[in-house]
């Protein structure tokens, strides 16, 4: 069963009590919340969720309403991991984008059985294509549109790697795009369902797109990589999609990882294997045609 198939008044109740038991990726998330606004968003945009069957959470989460001391007449929402709250309150309107930064930082700092990659994946002809890059590279953007446009999607974030079977495992979520790139993407993929504009948060005007139908439905078929790919979007710039030494390419991954250090030999091992398997490239763009006619060449080719 999935969310869409609860009414949204039986769904209201049911996170607003027990909570909702969601399948997320190779977790299961219970979210309880009572603030309407954020019930009424959840509703939308988790549509394609699964629920968990099973009664066990690997993470419980809950978003509840404030009225600071010093703004009585102000509603602030606090995110709250097991019941502790690892970061301040944030204005009511932003409670959406709190709740998924707080999952994120629930799974980067708890999970450790995975060797944990920072880094958007996505899925062609069975085999996955990584994308490592810090904030500000465009990962976000170039995931959104490579899942509407047949590529499947696994994750804008995080890479979830078995660092002994070196498969990965899909964890797709709702994708936070900020700023002029919001606009940019709603023009391209007319067909992509947007959540609201959120303003004023720490990375300026963040809205979330639902991923595609499909990539929740295929959610745990895993795979093996074969590429990994460093993207950068950099305004008017040509295509340029150049093979990266095994080296840098070693250096870079091992640095756009959570838990490298932490896992220690399992990490090295892991990140090596990755190099040793892969094909390495670096990729500047700056249209989406062209981006996309480069990686479906690239993944047509196998």
């Amino acid at each position: 069963m999935i969310v869409g198939q609860i009414p949204l008044r039986e769904f209201s109740m049911l996170i607003s009590n027990q909570g909702l038991r969601v399948v997320i990726g190779p977790f299961n998330v219970c979210i309880i919340t009572t603030y309407q606004p954020l019930i009424v968003q959840l509703h939308k945009l988790y549509k394609n969720y699964e629920l968990a069957q099973d009664e066990i959470a690997e993470f419980h989460v809950r978003i509840v309403a404030t009225r600071p001391i010093r703004k009585p007449l102000s509603v602030y929402v606090r995110f709250l991991l097991d019941g502790q709250s690892p970061f301040a309150d944030f204005p009511e309107e932003q409670a959406l984008a709190v709740l998924e930064w707080g999952i994120n930082l629930a799974i980067a700092i708890r999970v450790n059985n995975l060797m944990l990659l920072h880094s958007a994946v996505l899925e062609r002809n069975g085999h996955v294509l990584l994308f490592p890059a810090w904030p500000g590279s465009g990962k976000t953007t170039l995931s959104t549109v490579l899942c509407h446009r047949g590529f499947r999607l696994f994750s804008d974030e995080f890479g979830l790697m078995d660092p002994q079977a070196g498969v990965f495992f899909p964890i797709p979520r709702l994708m936070p795009l900020k700023n002029e790139s919001i606009n940019v993407v709603k023009n391209y993929l007319p067909e992509a369902i947007f959540g609201q504009e959120i303003p004023n948060t720490q990375k300026g005007t963040v809205a979330h797109v639902r991923p595609p139908e499909e990539s929740m439905r295929r959610a745990q078929e895993s795979a093996k990589a074969k590429w990994i790919i460093f993207p950068k979007w950099i305004a008017n710039s040509k295509l340029d999609l150049l093979s990266l030494p095994d080296s840098e390419a070693f250096m870079l991954l091992a640095s756009n990882s959570f838990n490298y250090e932490i896992l220690g030999e399992t990490g090295f091992q892991a990140v090596t294997s990755l190099i040793k398997t892969c094909i390495c490239y670096k990729l500047v763009y700056s249209e989406f045609d062209d981006v996309l006619a480069a990686i479906q060449t690239l993944t047509d080719d196998i």
